[in-house]
């Protein structure tokens, strides 16, 4: 305890060294530099952006410059990357992890994305009632696990689409 109080006592005769840079809140006229890679792909390569939205495991959420650095992992759903034209551009991605770094920042690793007007609502629909066919089916273990991701991702894919 006594290493504590000598510690703080410290801390307030030399504010000096632990003087930490205010962060202010982010503002839409700033740009962040987004990097988008794909195991064979690079999709952004420090790009200036505006804004990116990102289906974050934790929820959905917006980047814009100055953010706070961090880590996500990204869950099956829509990347939207909103450019300085006003224009956006939205990718599927299955999955992946978002690093956000110091300095206006963003860099996305994914292993599978696609433009989402690349998709078709008809063979969306087709492919998610199969996966739930073998996912409820007499199969293996194994088979109905695999069925039951691939309709999680359907089922995120079909929602992008009806948000389009």
């Amino acid at each position: 305890m006594a290493s504590l109080r000598l510690a703080t006592s410290a801390a307030r005769r030399v504010p000096s060294l632990f003087h930490a840079t205010r962060r202010g809140y982010a503002e839409a006229s700033d740009k962040i530099q987004l990097s988008m890679a794909l195991p064979h792909q690079s999709i952004f390569s420090s790009t200036d952006v505006v804004q990116v939205n990102v289906c974050a495991a934790t929820g959905d959420m917006g980047i814009l410059a100055n953010h706070v650095p961090s880590v996500e992992p990204l869950r099956p759903g829509v990347v939207e990357v909103i450019e300085s034209a006003g224009g956006s551009k939205k990718w599927f991605i299955s999955g992946g992890f978002a690093t956000v770094h110091p300095n206006n920042k963003l860099t996305i690793n994914a292993v599978e994305a696609a433009p989402l007007e690349d998709f078709s609502v008809e063979s969306i629909r087709t492919n998610l009632q199969e996966a739930l066919r073998v996912a409820s089916g007499n199969g293996t273990e194994e088979d109905k696990l695999e069925a039951r991701i691939e309709a999680e991702v359907y089922e995120s894919l079909q929602h992008a689409l009806g948000s389009k």
